[in-house]
């Protein structure tokens, strides 16, 4: 298997509201004022309400765990292979891919609150960064803690550790949107957030992220969700597929990753960290990345 396959997936996987308000007319009896305020009052208690409705269908579990066929699609390229998923809330993602049939693992991808770790097993060669420290995450706002509500099926709020009840007012809401999801948008400097929630059970069913930068270009990530079962009291999409496009370079990249997972639990008996061997090499990030983004 080529490996730079696989480091097309950390660029998709990681690429991963003002609100103006108008004064009414005060008519001399002050009525006409009044009325605005309490219908505007009203408005925004019911998108509030809805917001904090998506936000309780969080999972209780500190982990999640489960075997998975993972599928890439970029121009020609398809492939697909067995892996499993490891999660533990603000703490780690991992994902190991494996070659069919043998089950070796022959890739490891790590994503810690801390760090971004890439093992290409068949090459013995390794990628390990900060956040902080690799343009291409920091310059969007992604840190760990977004792309864990992404594969947990969550809101997030760039920058930050977790979405608590002060923020959900952060959160537009079109309650009159046509069809059986209602959009809840959040917009911060380049970048616009759009999840799509069920209008009755208010699971989120996709989500939308776009970055648009004058230089750069546009560059969007569509993390799709499907095939929700019941995990604990709570439910979880077992279906999950994000594609990547960016005019970022000097031709369009559309990059497809899906997720199909089988038997999820929430087992707790498992290492969080990877240990490195001696005999890797370590490779720069930012190189990888910018070999990808000439593929």
């Amino acid at each position: 298997m080529n490996m730079k396959k696989m480091y097309i997936f950390l660029m998709a996987a990681t690429l991963l509201t003002s609100c103006g308000t108008k004064q009414a007319a005060v008519s001399g009896n002050g009525k006409t004022g009044t009325t605005t305020t309490s219908a505007q009052q009203d408005l925004s208690k019911q998108k509030l309400q809805f917001v904090q409705k998506v936000s309780d269908n969080a999972l209780y579990q500190q982990n999640v765990v489960s075997k998975l066929n993972f599928t890439l699609q970029t121009g020609s390229k398809n492939i697909s292979v067995p892996g499993s998923i490891h999660m533990r809330k603000d703490d780690v993602i991992r994902i190991q891919l494996m070659i069919p049939i043998i089950g070796t693992e022959v890739g490891r991808l790590e994503f810690t609150k801390d760090d971004v770790l890439i093992i290409d097993r068949l090459h013995k060669q390794y990628i390990k960064g900060d956040y902080n420290k690799i343009d291409f995450l920091r310059n969007r706002g992604i840190n760990f803690y977004s792309l864990q509500a992404l594969f947990w099926n969550q809101l997030f709020i760039p920058g930050t550790k977790k979405v608590g009840e002060a923020q959900l007012s952060k959160y537009d809401v079109e309650l009159q949107a046509q069809g059986e999801t209602m959009p809840l948008i959040l917009r911060q400097d380049k970048m616009t957030f759009t999840w799509s929630a069920d209008k009755t059970s208010a699971l989120i069913n996709e989500a939308d992220i776009t970055y648009v930068d004058s230089k750069t270009g546009t560059s969007s990530l569509n993390w799709t969700y499907g095939d929700f079962r019941a995990f604990g009291s709570k439910k979880y999409p077992h279906y999950q597929q994000l594609r990547f496009k960016t005019t970022a370079t000097k031709q369009q990249k559309d990059i497809t990753v899906t997720f199909n997972l089988n038997g999820v639990s929430a087992d707790k008996d498992w290492e969080p960290r990877t240990t490195v061997s001696d005999k890797y090499k370590a490779v720069s990030v930012d190189d990888v990345l910018k070999q990808l983004m000439n593929l």
